[in-house]
């Protein structure tokens, strides 16, 4: 084991690995009642994208593990879980067929990560695009978590309202997420998880959760193939499957960057073992859509392990353990994933997360804040990421060529307004 995950190399031990495993399942073991909560209400059934979840978790971190060896774990990302959601409701379509795209998206992921093609299209998309979409999604997620826990409410005059203060879920919402804040500002591991389990206990005794069933039970079966790829073009989900591969591409290697520059993996600037890793989160997303689940992606929780001392695959092998022994528990989080008010908290607080990005925009050059705000305006009142990014490729070079700063954009770019513009207009998802 020593050979094979080079510890001495890396001036660790399995001890400190096995801790390190813990502390980065703490953290993100919330994706495991989170994922299924939003997905169910998109008509999959619970046990099959609870399934899935685990499996995208178990099967990207042991690739990552064993291929790139880096203590970054993969599962189903948050964001495009929603989207994935809204996708559904809003086209009328069935889980099956956007699960087609994602299945769809997660190949072509495979094919980039093989190529140079994928270097040169993140180079490509200019720094305030890539921030605009990543706070726009948090912009997203951030409205799902109010509107399912009722802290927003549909308004006829204004579109959205304030909920009913007083209804015991949303005072029960608001405690959850009051007591999350506080364990984060306390700056304690494992925070959105452990405010789930303190919301989960207010519950049981205010009576709004009740536990009838046994809390251990074997795992229920997985379902295999559960999608519809015919489906993705007879109803033209050419920008989903885009949404669903650029955004996958864009929170993965911002993810896996800011993780090896933390644990000392980078070298002269580069990302050693690049396609190793990139391709855990690609073969988890494809394997997660043919199960039952949104696209996967690596978990900036793993920040928590390396700083708790993981530096090899060993970390994300002792991660995906935790999340294969997590299926023994599904009637527990079955119970927890159907009440919005623990569930609510976590996409309130990723989605602060998701902006830290627009700090980094140039806010005083029109022509680079414009695109940024355009997506981050587009993507919640849409309910569509696919639309955001849309408009926000379509305005950058639009307004970069009209003010004569055409040459400073890549041509990928001028291609994708181009194809996005015949997308909208002529061929638009139904």
């Amino acid at each position: 084991m020593n050979k094979f995950f080079k510890l001495k190399q890396n001036n660790t031990n399995i001890r400190t690995e096995f801790v390190a495993g813990v502390t980065t399942f703490l953290t993100m073991a919330y994706i495991v009642i989170v994922n299924p909560a939003i997905l169910t209400s998109a008509g999959v059934p619970f046990d099959q994208v609870f399934m899935a979840t685990v499996i995208a978790a178990v099967v990207g971190s042991l690739y990552m593990g064993f291929f790139a060896n880096y203590p970054i774990a993969i599962a189903p990302g948050m964001g495009l879980n929603a989207y994935f959601a809204s996708v559904v409701a809003t086209q009328g379509l069935s889980y099956q067929v956007v699960f087609g795209a994602v299945f769809i998206a997660g190949i072509l992921f495979i094919l980039l990560s093989l190529t140079r093609l994928r270097e040169t299209l993140i180079a490509a998309i200019p720094a305030s695009l890539k921030y605009g979409i990543t706070s726009g999604i948090g912009l997203f997620i951030a409205f799902v978590g109010l509107r399912n826990a009722g802290l927003v409410i549909p308004d006829e005059a204004n579109l959205v309202g304030l909920g009913d203060l007083s209804d015991p879920m949303i005072l029960l919402t608001i405690s959850g997420l009051f007591i999350t804040l506080i364990l984060f500002v306390l700056k304690i591991k494992g925070a959105l998880f452990l405010g789930m389990l303190a919301t989960g206990v207010i519950a049981f005794f205010t009576g709004q959760l009740e536990i009838t069933e046994n809390v251990i039970s074997a795992p229920p079966m997985p379902v295999f193939f559960d999608l519809d790829i015919g489906g993705v073009f007879t109803n033209g989900l050419y920008t989903v499957v885009f949404a669903f591969l650029l955004v996958t591409i864009f929170d993965t290697t911002g993810t896996m960057i800011g993780v090896a520059e933390q644990a000392g993996f980078m070298k002269n600037g580069k990302f050693p073992r690049a396609k190793q890793a990139l391709l855990a989160d690609a073969t988890a997303t494809t394997v997660g859509s043919a199960f039952g689940t949104s696209p996967s992606t690596a978990y900036i929780e793993s920040s928590s392990g390396v700083a708790a001392g993981g530096r090899t695959g060993l970390t994300s092998i002792i991660v995906a353990g935790f999340f294969a022994l997590s299926v023994f528990f599904t009637p527990i989080v079955q119970v927890i994933a159907n009440i919005p008010a623990i569930t609510s908290p976590v996409l309130i607080i990723v989605g602060c997360f998701m902006m830290e990005g627009l700090s980094k925009v140039d806010w005083k050059s029109f022509d680079e804040a414009f695109p940024a705000f355009i997506v981050i305006l587009t993507m919640p009142f849409t309910s569509s990421i696919a639309t955001g990014i849309a408009i926000g490729f379509i305005t950058y070079p639009l307004l970069k060529l009209v003010g004569g700063k055409g040459k400073e954009v890549h041509w990928i770019l001028y291609l994708f307004a181009i194809i996005f513009i015949l997308q909208m207009a002529f061929f638009p998802a139904h």
